[in-house]
């Protein structure tokens, strides 16, 4: 295919996805295109406010309150 150039980003996404449905299917275009979700947020800051309090003391007397708890059952 040439003249890509003057396709509108419109144009080049349905001739994509036709190239792609006509090689692996629909079911297989579409599990290519799910494996680039771009996602949302920043997990590295995300990250930091999940894991910045605990620190290993408070972890394991979390799995100790909680195995006695369930010894308890």
């Amino acid at each position: 295919m040439s003249g890509t150039s003057s396709m509108s980003l419109y144009q080049i996404r349905m001739e994509g996805w036709k190239a792609l449905t006509e090689r692996l299917g629909a079911a297989g275009a579409m599990r290519f295109m799910m494996q680039y979700d771009p996602g949302h947020g920043d997990y590295t800051e995300e990250r930091r406010d999940i894991f910045a309090e605990p620190t290993i003391d408070t972890l394991l007397d979390s799995i100790d309150e909680r195995a006695r708890r369930e010894d308890r059952r």
